[in-house]
């Protein structure tokens, strides 16, 4: 984006998707002919705040909300640590010339929990399995053993039968 006055302001990244509590970067890079003050504000449903105010190679002016979370960069990025949900919405930076020329780029940020409820419920659903697979498999086997017993025990009633059958015939003879 390049303003009239020789002020340009490129945004390499302008979504941003983070977690609660991780650090995040909002990189942009600005040029221009004079000295540049770059301002950072964010909007969210909760409402307009400023972040950071800083003249290049001068001051930096950062807001309470916000003393012990952000970083200031040179070419006009700002870090932002520990982000929360309250975090999320639309980030404004304004670059203005000395000369009052000045151009203004977006960044939207979504800010994502994890949630350890579905975690801890797909953790107890596989143990749920692994336990009815294990019943299911001892109830296999002892199927499998009553099986092999009762088949023992037909073939030995078999045999007798046969054999009593085999002694009764020749005794007729």
């Amino acid at each position: 984006l390049s303003a009239p006055g020789g002020v340009s302001l490129v945004v390499p990244q302008p979504n941003i998707n983070a977690t609660v509590a991780q650090n995040i970067l909002l990189s942009v890079e600005y040029s221009c002919r004079g000295v540049a003050t770059i301002e950072w504000k964010h909007v969210s449903s909760w409402g307009t705040t400023k972040i950071v105010e800083w003249k290049s190679g001068n001051y930096v002016n950062i807001s309470t909300v916000y003393k012990d979370r952000v970083t200031t960069f040179e070419n006009g990025s700002i870090q932002l640590l520990n982000v929360g949900m309250r975090d999320a919405g639309y980030y404004f930076v304004t670059v203005t010339e000395e000369y009052g020329t000045n151009t203004y780029g977006t960044i939207i940020v979504n800010v994502y929990e994890i949630i350890y409820e579905d975690l801890h419920f797909v953790a107890v659903f596989f143990a749920f399995l692994a336990a009815v697979s294990a019943i299911l498999i001892c109830f296999m086997w002892l199927c499998n053993k009553s099986l092999h017993l009762f088949q023992k025990k037909t073939t030995h009633k078999l045999t007798a039968s046969t054999t009593e059958e085999i002694e009764l015939e020749t005794i007729e003879c």
